[in-house]
């Protein structure tokens, strides 16, 4: 048996866990590929004789990678991985995939697309996959304790966000509750009805002018809209309660609310014209 075959069998041992692991921190089972070809790439690259734990070499490669693509997202650029050869043969099992899909559940997922790139990845490797701190503070980049933090902080939005959700109704008034504070300058107001690790993003046109793509904490994202959202008000954005920002009549800005129980735990925003056009926007009645 050739080196090459001894470690694409070593690979192949595995596959279903790395595949696990990338689609749970990326949730997409395309993407979850494209990890795993690098990962392959940079084994192939390696002296397989110096990794003692296959597994964890691995399973730390692949974390590292989600990690880059998660922090990527926004601004990714698709880069061909042709100059070393294909990984080895493994076919997309549409029935495997399903299962994946259905063992990590699309609520789940949900919620681990409002996490940082850094709390996603800790949480994953620690609450899902039992990988001790210890292991994952070099793959995050972070202190043992400051890993910890991180799968904590993303723990407890996990378990806000799988709280019953306010109903319609509810939804409209907290929203409205959140415009009306910040037209007002109510800080207080803000922290209110923002969850404790609520997170802001947009598609770069920004939120409030001034606005970073992406803002995180109560705090923090009550100081940004403070005094502002004087063209806000409360709509449907794609049948669900969101905003929209309305200048000379026309529809410059909207946002999609997330919530957790009765507060708010992320804000979309979309200002791309092009986006904007694409999305069904209406107001409320």
């Amino acid at each position: 048996m050739t080196e090459r075959n001894w470690l694409a069998e070593r690979f192949e041992e595995q596959r279903d866990r790395l595949r696990a692991v990338a689609y749970r921190m990326l949730g997409s089972t395309s993407e979850a590929d494209d990890a795993i070809q690098e990962a392959w790439l940079r084994l192939s690259r390696t002296d397989a004789t110096s990794v003692d734990n296959m597994g964890g070499w691995l399973t730390t490669t692949v974390s590292r990678i989600c990690l880059d693509m998660l922090r990527a997202r926004n601004s990714r650029r698709e880069e061909a991985l042709d100059d070393l050869g294909p990984l080895p043969a493994g076919t997309h099992d549409p029935e495997h995939e399903a299962m994946l899909a259905e063992s990590v559940g699309l609520a789940l997922l949900v919620v681990l697309d409002t996490l940082g790139p850094a709390e996603r990845v800790a949480f994953v490797l620690h609450d899902i996959f039992d990988m001790p701190f210890e292991e994952i503070a070099p793959v995050v980049g972070r202190s043992t304790e400051a890993a910890r933090q991180l799968a904590s902080r993303a723990r407890r939005r996990v378990r806000r966000a799988r709280e019953p959700e306010a109903p319609a109704g509810q939804r409209r008034h907290i929203v409205e509750a959140f415009l009306a504070a910040a037209r007002a300058g109510d800080f207080q107001g803000l922290l209110n009805v923002l969850d404790p690790d609520v997170v802001v993003r947009s598609d770069g046109a920004g939120l409030t002018a001034g606005s970073p793509r992406e803002l995180r904490g109560a705090a923090a994202v009550a100081e940004q809209f403070v005094g502002r959202a004087q063209a806000a008000r409360a709509a449907l954005v794609e049948g669900q309660t969101g905003i929209v920002v309305i200048i000379g009549g026309q529809p410059q800005l909207a946002v999609r609310v997330t919530f957790a129980g009765d507060r708010i735990a992320a804000l979309d925003g979309i200002g791309d014209p092009a986006h904007l056009a694409q999305l069904q926007l209406a107001p409320f009645a």
